[in-house]
């Protein structure tokens, strides 16, 4: 995973209208006849459609960035289930915007029943270098094919970057032990990549919207991956119902980068806040 796809990763963490055809899951060419899965259900009382989450992005002393994630309603269903439309953004600030300029868009159409993705976009626009990404999920058929007009084949629910964020809210970790690790496949960058969380432990914390009460997690770091060492990446989310991330820390070869939730509206339960 490249040094785009991190800063992207960040400014979303812990973030165009799709044709109206490709949104619609038309079957690929010659696969008509191939074999098709159950398709997953779950229950989740984490998030809810109207939820919106904003985030500033320091590095060093500067807010550098902020970064927005926004779940909406939508009327458009695939395989007759109803979806969720996610949308995150990332934009540079102040002085950082003048030599370094951020402006990043990402989509999810995810299962509302089942909280995997069925359509996914990206949009980058780093420092002058863009990029697009356009995934469809084929969940029933355990498939993704890419703007490439490649196929690829995945795992069942596999999740993209930004639907990941809310499949993580929706695992039980009332009873999670320290040192208890938690795997998310996603697919990403045209390959599988098993997101691997491991649970350090419930500390409080305070950034600029308050004190909140929070659950500790730390990458299990995999040869060639996003970082390091383990202690290179900290996340920290609210012990509660809503599972909100409060904090994102990352080293960087110069100083640090840090994610802080600045505001949030739209929960399904009182946040854990001191």
């Amino acid at each position: 995973m490249n040094a785009m796809t991190r800063k992207s990763a960040l400014l979303l963490l812990g973030l165009c209208t799709m044709p109206v055809a490709f949104a619609q899951a038309p079957p690929v060419e010659g696969t008509e006849a191939m074999e098709t899965y159950p398709l997953r259900t779950l229950q989740q009382d984490a998030f809810q459609a109207g939820e919106t989450l904003n985030y500033i992005v320091h590095y060093g002393f500067m807010n550098a960035g902020e970064a927005t994630v926004q779940l909406q309603p939508t009327d458009r269903t695939i395989q007759d289930r109803p979806l969720l439309h996610a949308v995150g953004t990332g934009r540079s600030l102040g002085a950082f915007d003048l030599f370094y300029k951020v402006d990043d868009r990402y989509e999810t159409w995810f299962d509302q029943k089942g909280v995997f993705p069925w359509v996914f976009q990206r949009r980058v626009d780093e420092g002058g270098y863009t990029f697009s990404q356009d995934y469809l999920y084929m969940q029933h058929r355990h498939q993704v094919s890419t703007q490439k007009q490649q196929t690829h084949d995945v795992p069942a629910n596999v999740q993209d970057m930004l639907s990941a964020f809310y499949f993580a809210r929706t695992l039980d970790l009332r009873h999670a032990e320290p040192g208890q690790i938690f795997e998310i496949q996603t697919f990403l960058d045209d390959e599988i990549w098993p997101l691997r969380m491991k649970f350090i432990g419930r500390e409080t914390i305070k950034v600029r919207s308050g004190k909140y009460h929070c659950l500790r997690f730390q990458p299990v770091v995999q040869e060639g991956r996003i970082f390091a060492t383990n202690d290179d990446l900290n996340v920290w989310v609210t012990d509660d119902d809503n599972l909100v991330p409060v904090l994102a820390q990352a080293k960087v070869l110069v100083g640090s980068i840090k994610m802080e939730l600045n505001s949030y509206a739209g929960l399904v339960h009182p946040i854990a806040k001191l």
